[in-house]
């Protein structure tokens, strides 16, 4: 009989030793179970075009070439990938809709003799589980907004928190993003959905009754949008604010920005759309620091002139409280480490 869950906990907490996503490996990359692994018993190609025979010319032929597919791919992954496992290994399947493609697959692993089960309706019905936690019901974690201006390292500072014990939150890791105009890393972001299966992984793994420190961000890093529940969360969450000297603030972002300031034209392609928020006479002024590879010139001046405003605006639109200030001077490794000490210091009185 297949598995039913009723929320994403009960999902989470399904004590089998392996989740096993069978979809094809377009689907899986677009978004999975976390933790889950691929073991398609259609590829992309195959999927295609069984789907299209099945519309196009006979559903009899289409699933007759589906079943011998399947079973097909299922011998080799038993005879390659599962070959090492023991008689007592549970492994849990899924596809779409937990239909053909886990059932067929899910029946061969028990007649092995493994305890195979599916989950009952696939992976839609663990979208569903990840929307109602993640837009339909209020985040029960409270949560505690670092925050601070550009090149604050907030998100160093964030992670070596968490190395003193400090439960957090990393969104932007998450997001595969540095949080910024010029924040794209070289490999791209997560699909949304995938952003979301990660986020709502990473908050089951959190303890509710210990606060969580996340790093203060806006609705979107990069192109992936904040969920509802932790977004409502964010705005309302008193704040951390770390608080360090424009210099030193330049010096950090120059070298942790280096890939991009190094990159002319695709600085001039991301600057250039904000001569619709900003001066014609201050963009060019970033392009002319850009022509003459002045990278610490550039970066201050982005600070003042783009970035610090538009931080300035955001916080007062928030009005969140501020629960503590900590002071960096600078951002090399000790400051970075002191820093991160007075946070859960903070963090450990709330």
């Amino acid at each position: 009989m297949a598995l039913t869950f009723k929320s994403l906990q009960e999902f989470y907490a399904h004590g089998f030793d392996t989740v096993i996503d069978v979809r094809s490996p377009a689907e899986y990359a677009e978004d999975h179970v976390p933790g889950a692994i691929n073991l398609p018993v259609l590829d992309n190609e195959e999927r295609a075009e069984v789907g299209t025979i099945y519309v196009q010319d006979s559903p009899f032929k289409a699933r007759k070439l589906g079943a011998a597919l399947v079973f097909r791919n299922a011998a080799g992954h038993i005879e390659q990938s599962l070959s090492h496992h023991e008689g007592s290994w549970k492994p849990l399947v899924y596809c779409w809709r937990g239909g053909q493609r886990s059932g067929s697959f899910t029946w061969m692993l028990q007649q092995i003799g493994w305890r195979a089960e599916v989950v009952q309706g696939g992976y839609q019905s663990y979208r569903r589980l990840v929307n109602a936690a993640l837009y339909q019901t209020a985040l029960p974690h409270r949560l505690v907004a670092l925050d601070g201006y550009t090149g604050s390292a907030k998100t160093e500072v964030l992670k070596r928190a968490g190395q003193l014990g400090v439960q957090v939150l990393d969104l932007e890791g998450l997001a595969n993003h540095r949080g910024s105009l010029l924040g794209d890393m070289p490999t791209p972001q997560p699909s949304q959905k995938g952003f979301e299966s990660a986020l709502a992984g990473a908050l089951m793994k959190l303890d509710p009754a210990r606060p969580v420190l996340v790093e203060a961000e806006s609705s979107k890093i990069g192109q992936r949008i904040i969920p509802p529940a932790v977004w409502d969360a964010m705005k309302q969450a008193p704040r951390i604010e770390l608080q360090v000297p424009v210099a030193a603030r330049c010096r950090y972002l120059v070298e942790a920005y280096d890939d991009i300031l190094s990159d002319a034209d695709r600085l001039r392609e991301k600057l250039g759309p904000l001569r619709a928020h900003r001066s014609g006479a201050v963009v060019d002024g970033w392009f002319a620091s850009i022509e003459a590879g002045d990278k610490a010139g550039l970066t201050e001046a982005l600070m003042v002139e783009h970035y610090d405003p538009a931080y300035r605006k955001s916080r007062t639109a928030i009005g969140a409280e501020v629960a503590a200030t900590v002071e960096a001077n600078a951002l090399d490794d000790a400051g970075l480490n002191a820093a991160a000490a007075q946070v859960a210091e903070v963090m450990s009185g709330l």
